[in-house]
């Protein structure tokens, strides 16, 4: 079995100062994503972005306003974080990058069975798609530094929530470094 890599919504529309739901937060775990990313890469270990992808007339803008929205800029992954050609991208329309997708199925074909999870925002996106993989068995651990919400409360209460009900290891970015860099594949 395997470790992959998640990177949840880490796109314009979120983590770009001109995007339509700008969050300052996902700005400052830049750095501890790409550095995390590196080491997946430098292993072999699987990287999956899950990334939203809306129609343009999409229920879920009845709640938020329009946001990433199919083949647009602000459905792009940031520069910063672009996907290498060997990477999956998983588009998804609602909170849980499960919901609706094919992620795990794409997950199972590679034997994953452990994910480390970063992104935005740790209360609605990375809780959801948490849930969704403790609900199918899988090994979960989010990173506290590699994850953002539009508050520090909120994302401290998703962490706790999904360490204390949803089982989900908390740890820190250079402990997922080291955790893919010991995944190195044969």
């Amino acid at each position: 079995m395997s470790t992959a890599l998640l990177v949840v919504d880490m796109l314009n529309d979120f983590a770009s100062e001109k995007g339509a739901l700008y969050v300052p937060e996902a700005r400052k775990i830049i750095s501890n994503i790409r550095k995390i990313l590196v080491a997946a890469r430098e292993s072999g270990a699987p990287v999956f972005y899950v990334c939203d992808a809306h129609l343009p007339d999409d229920l879920e803008f009845k709640f938020y306003p329009p946001h990433a929205v199919r083949r647009t800029w602000g459905a792009e992954v940031i520069d910063e974080l672009k996907p290498a050609a060997n990477e999956v991208v998983v588009y998804k329309r609602r909170y849980s990058g499960f919901f609706g997708t094919d992620l795990d199925l794409a997950l199972r074909e590679r034997s994953v069975d452990k994910l480390i999870v970063t992104g935005v925002l740790t209360d609605i996106c990375v809780l959801y798609t948490v849930a969704d993989a403790f609900f199918r068995g899988y090994t979960v651990l989010v990173v506290s530094d590699g994850t953002a919400s539009l508050s520090e409360d909120r994302h401290r209460w998703a962490l706790e929530h999904m360490r204390e009900v949803l089982k989900a290891e908390v740890i820190d970015s250079n402990k997922a470094v080291d955790i893919m860099r010991a995944c190195k594949q044969t």
